[in-house]
C-alpha cells in the first residue's frame, strides 16, 4: 500500500504552479435519482450527473502570478497533483470557476489566502 506525505502535493493554475500552497481539497459528487416503481417494496436509485469542487489554501504572496489570477468569477484550467508531478504520479485535471477568494490576516500569524472553486465539465484522472 502506497502512502504519500502532504508535502508532495502540487497545484498548477493556468499552467503555472501556485506558490506558497499549504493544502488543497478536491471533492467529487454524484447526483442520485430515485427510480422506484409503485409496486416495488424497497426504493431503488440510479446514478445521475457528477460534479466536482475544491479549495486551495496558501500563504499570501502578492508576487505570485497564479495567486493573483485566482479571483472570484475567473475560469481556471488546473492540475491537482496529490502525490506530486513526477513521472507516473496521479493527477486530476479540469476547468473550474473561482467561487470565492478570501485573505485571512491575524495578529500573530501568517497572512493566508483561501480560494474555492466549482468545476465545470469533466474532471479527468490520469498520470504525469
Amino acid at each position: 500500500m502506497a502512502t504519500h506525505h502532504g508535502k508532495e502535493g502540487v497545484v498548477t493554475a493556468g499552467g503555472t504552479a501556485v506558490g506558497e500552497l499549504t493544502s488543497f481539497t478536491l471533492e467529487t459528487t454524484a447526483d442520485v435519482v430515485e427510480d422506484t416503481a409503485l409496486t416495488d417494496s424497497t426504493k431503488s436509485f440510479v446514478s445521475g450527473r457528477t460534479s466536482f469542487s475544491g479549495t486551495l489554501e496558501m500563504n499570501y504572496d502578492e508576487t505570485d502570478s497564479p495567486q493573483q489570477t485566482l479571483t472570484a468569477g475567473t475560469s481556471i484550467n488546473f492540475i491537482l497533483g496529490p502525490e506530486g508531478n513526477s513521472s507516473g504520479d496521479e493527477i486530476f485535471t479540469g476547468t473550474g470557476i473561482v467561487t470565492g477568494m478570501s485573505i485571512n490576516v491575524s495578529l500573530d500569524g501568517i497572512t493566508t489566502r483561501s480560494v474555492t472553486f466549482q468545476g465545470t465539465g469533466a474532471l479527468t484522472r490520469g498520470t504525469v
